[in-house]
């Protein structure tokens, strides 16, 4: 594979720009290095140790992570700070009476992307990744949490310089990708579209189970502002109409006014 990661920036290589920007924005108290066990992640926290700037590591748990992510964490990245949610997936649906879906994301926000209040976060966030992300700065500050900064060292990587780097560093990486994954996520993330949905069901049954139990725990509630006319009756009719997408969104966020 062509090493990518020689690609030059007014003269400097991808990498020498990354550590660049790693070392220009250092915080007095030092980062708050957002790490997930993904691929990118794992690029970000490499390079913010070669820069020699202060900074700590966090593991944001969503209770919904893949038990081989979890692994891979504990056994290659000790030091990293494992950061509990204050409530599991599970609970998070029932309090919203709801599914995540992926147009909106309240567990990301709820789960993922409560740390670093008040720092600096340096993530790995690329433009390639989504049309989302592709507005996205090199330094900016958060649009939610006043006085919390994001760095994205590796915004302008595409995913082959990422692998580039990783094989060229010799650094294990998640076996998920090697199965086939091309991004680490939650367990069941809509994200992933139905494909990646069922092999989610199918590999983790436990999971599966626990996501129809919230759902049905919703319906019995008798809260059916978010799934219930129109998106099926049971929870197997719910967990469905989820996997393949086929919900109504304007409707929905009509019907359910977000927390």
């Amino acid at each position: 594979m062509l090493n990518t990661i020689q690609t030059t920036i007014e003269g400097k290589t991808l990498v020498d720009v990354a550590i660049s920007r790693i070392v220009e924005h250092e915080p007095p108290e030092g980062y708050y290095v957002a790490f997930s066990g993904g691929k990118d992640s794992i690029v970000v926290l490499d390079l913010v140790q070669r820069a020699g700037v202060k900074y700590d590591a966090h593991f944001s748990q969503t209770t919904v992570d893949p038990p081989e992510v979890t692994s891979y964490i504990k056994t290659h990245y000790p030091e990293v700070i494992w950061e509990k949610p204050r409530m599991s997936m599970f609970q998070l649906i029932m309090k919203k009476g709801m599914l995540p879906t992926r147009q909106i994301r309240f567990c990301c926000s709820e789960l993922k992307e409560i740390g670093g209040r008040g720092r600096t976060v340096v993530t790995g966030i690329r433009w390639e990744e989504s049309r989302f992300r592709a507005n996205r700065g090199v330094f900016e500050e958060s649009r939610r949490v006043k006085g919390k900064m994001f760095l994205n060292p590796i915004i302008d990587w595409t995913t082959d310089d990422v692998w580039s780097y990783i094989r060229s560093r010799g650094m294990p990486y998640c076996s998920l990708y090697d199965e086939g994954k091309t991004r680490i996520g939650c367990i069941m993330c809509p994200l992933q579209g139905e494909k990646g949905m069922r092999q989610d069901a199918e590999r983790y049954p436990k999971y599966y189970r626990a996501y129809r139990h919230a759902i049905q725990r919703v319906i019995s509630s008798g809260d059916r502002r978010s799934f219930g006319r129109g998106w099926g009756h049971s929870a197997d009719e719910v967990l469905e109409w989820w996997i393949t997408g086929g919900h109504p969104v304007k409707k929905m966020v009509e019907n359910r006014e977000m927390d």
